[in-house]
């Protein structure tokens, strides 16, 4: 099984959305519960955010970690739509009552995200949301089969992608 898509990754027995083992390390756990946003090396999260409260999440994932520096930004303001600057890696959304953006940022892995696992992944949280379906990514064996299904795209088509998600969540619920 993949052990990652983009910076998604399993750690032990959770999917975790960032690096919790770099200094001061930010990430996501997606719990059966919600989403917990932790620092590395405080016990207690965050933000803990429930389930029920989440109408919207969708993810920002910068390819490279300097991408997700303000200098960066600075590069990205002369490609629109590119994930850069200090929020290009994060989690945002909707929450519900009260109705209420809300966004976190997490730590760029080490490693480089390629263009393919990005796209699905930003697929799969829109069309998770789409399908009123976030529960699904606090299931670990439900996501862990849709990260393996997934980790093998490296088109950089964002239609081939979503056809793929799609495909991948019909499955795995049929």
């Amino acid at each position: 099984m993949a052990q990652h898509l983009g910076p998604l990754e399993l750690i032990g027995d959770r999917w975790v959305v960032g690096d919790p083992t770099r200094k001061d390390g930010l990430s996501i756990v997606l719990t059966p519960e919600g989403l917990e946003h932790r620092r590395r090396g405080e016990a207690a999260p965050l933000l803990a955010i429930d389930r029920p409260q989440l109408m919207e999440l969708k993810v920002r994932a910068a390819y490279r970690g300097w991408h997700a520096t303000p200098g960066g930004g600075l590069y990205g303001a002369a490609q629109p739509g590119a994930d850069m600057g200090r929020d290009g890696c994060s989690l945002h959304g909707i929450r519900r009552h009260p109705y209420e953006p809300w966004s976190v940022r997490y730590t760029h892995h080490e490693r480089r995200y390629t263009v393919g696992h990005v796209i699905v992944l930003k697929a799969l949280f829109d069309q998770l949301t789409e399908a009123k379906a976030l529960d699904r990514l606090g299931d670990p064996e439900w996501l862990g089969v849709a990260v393996a299904k997934l980790s093998s795209y490296t088109s950089w088509s964002e239609t081939k992608g979503n056809r793929l998600v799609k495909e991948t969540i019909q499955s795995l619920d049929a």
